[in-house]
């Protein structure tokens, strides 16, 4: 399938990072922040955001981090188009001030025509992370489906793995009636769950995925670990949730709709447990260390029933993945 190109703004050039680079210097900021700061402010990223994933996966202080997003802003606002100015008074927030975070529906910021959703920059055919060269291997815009290669080392694969399999019970999906989770026929896995910084290599996961879909940690649910035997599938579902089903509906107090979805191949698999999008003709092979990424709702904030999707039999061997949920709002 022919790769489509994201036609938004792109990273900052390289004379904008070198900008940024002179006018923090010796702000306690490495060369690889600086150009994370361009970047993010050439797509229009929100300062606030920006400045929340540097406190929280940088460990830089927050009047570190707010000197180094104002001096990027000082140094490249004349030559882009739009800028966010730095909220009043950031610098005096306390370290421990909670992140800028919204729980409302995505339906109800719909009216403005479009809603702020994660988003993959598919500008380059790689996306630079604090710690991870990533590869961009397939990008379709409508749904918005981006397969990512490089994604995880395979000792953080093997360690996830490790970690989770001790765990492993049969996996449930949520009722339709009371929200609960429920044994169901159609997914056939076994799963544990990772909460968010339960371990070093998940905290370590959550700050590069965020820094990858540019959508702040604290709207993630933890990973989910499954694993796939010969025969086992998930046939295809949505993983975004559906308001008219009441047990369903509950589950937007703890963090709004699910927006997007990452699902990490921790494994090569012998045969089959590809992830299919049926209503796409799509399927992406499981390649370890690599993942794939949808968008669950359109940019209206409407659920995408083309994101219809599925894990297909594994053949042979034995598959294991990880699911990252993206949450409207702060997940709790």
């Amino acid at each position: 399938m022919r790769k489509s190109k994201n036609q938004g703004t792109g990273r900052a050039p390289n004379h904008v990072a070198n900008m940024v680079a002179q006018s923090v210097a010796g702000k306690s900021i490495p060369g690889n922040w600086q150009a994370w700061i361009a970047d993010g402010l050439g797509r229009g990223c929100k300062v606030d955001d920006l400045i929340g994933i540097m406190v929280r996966d940088g460990q830089f202080s927050r009047p570190v981090a707010c000197t180094a997003i104002e001096a990027g802003i000082a140094a490249i606002g004349k030559s882009l188009a739009v800028v966010e100015p730095v909220p009043a008074a950031i610098g005096d927030r306390a370290a421990n001030a909670e992140p800028v975070t919204t729980a409302e529906p995505v339906a109800a910021a719909a009216a403005t025509g479009t809603i702020a959703r994660p988003m993959i920059d598919t500008g380059k055919n790689t996306i630079s992370t604090p710690d991870r060269e990533v590869s961009i291997l397939l990008a379709i815009e409508a749904p918005r489906i981006v397969v990512l290669g490089n994604v995880l080392s395979d000792e953080e694969c093997d360690i996830l793995v490790a970690y989770s399999e001790s765990k492993m019970e049969p996996s449930r999906v949520v009722g339709s009636t009371e929200g609960d989770n429920v044994l169901h026929s159609a997914r056939t896995s076994s799963g544990s769950f990772i909460a968010r910084g339960e371990i070093e290599v998940a905290a370590r996961l959550e700050a590069r995925l965020a820094a990858i879909a540019q959508w702040p940690v604290e709207r993630g649910e933890g990973l989910q670990i499954l694993r796939y035997t010969q025969g086992a599938e998930y046939k295809p579902h949505f993983d975004w949730f559906d308001r008219s089903q009441p047990g369903q509906a509950r589950l937007f107090d703890r963090g709004g709709q699910r927006v997007a979805t990452f699902v990490l191949y921790l494994n090569d698999v012998e045969s089959g447990g590809g992830t299919n999008f049926p209503k796409l003709g799509l399927e992406v092979s499981p390649k370890k260390g690599g993942a794939v990424f949808f968008s669950n709702v359109t940019p209206d904030g409407v659920p995408d029933p083309f994101t219809l999707h599925g894990g297909m039999p594994v053949l042979s061997g034995v598959k294991f993945v990880a699911n990252k949920w993206l949450r409207e709002g702060q997940f709790i």
